[in-house]
């Protein structure tokens, strides 16, 4: 099963796709979609969707999570994100892929099985899960393959139910 993981953003969008084999996995792709900061939030959307597309069709996941936005002091950016995140979802279901989303603590206790883990120990566990010679970078690329690892994990606990 192939899944892809989103960390939403407007500039950089966190993509990841892995791959589970029974109890293995492994790193499919992994990259970001930037937008530049010049060009208007329409065409910065439009952007976004049309790679998302081409990274979907190109590696066919079966399903997809996707980091639901957590509040935001800054209520503008939180706003945009989540303009993002709509197109993100819109892209993913035009696709007919299910859709799961996951909490930024959700994600943590996935990967590394602590709620407060930083930044650094989700990535290094990312890392390691997926046996990468280095950490994912930026970021959002190991945020996004954490959400992937973190949707394969709760697959395999809801199929031991």
């Amino acid at each position: 099963m192939r899944i892809l993981g989103i960390d939403p953003g407007v500039a950089t969008t966190g993509v990841g796709i892995v791959e589970k084999v029974g109890n293995k996995l492994k790193s499919v792709y992994h990259g970001a979609i930037l937008t530049p900061a010049d060009m208007i939030l329409p065409g910065r959307l439009e952007l976004l969707a049309s790679q998302l597309n081409a990274i979907i069709r190109e590696y066919r996941p079966d399903q997809a999570a996707v980091e639901e936005l957590f509040f935001n002091k800054n209520v503008k950016t939180a706003l945009v994100v989540g303009q993002a995140r709509g197109a993100i979802l819109l892209t993913i279901h035009s696709r007919g892929l299910p859709i799961f989303d996951y909490t930024p603590m959700q994600v943590k206790v996935g990967v590394s099985g602590y709620g407060g883990a930083d930044k650094r120990q989700v990535q290094l566990m990312v890392k390691q899960l997926l046996n990468l010679d280095t950490l994912p970078k930026p970021d959002d690329v190991a945020d996004a393959l954490a959400i992937a690892i973190c949707h394969s994990h709760s697959i395999r606990l809801k199929s031991l139910a």
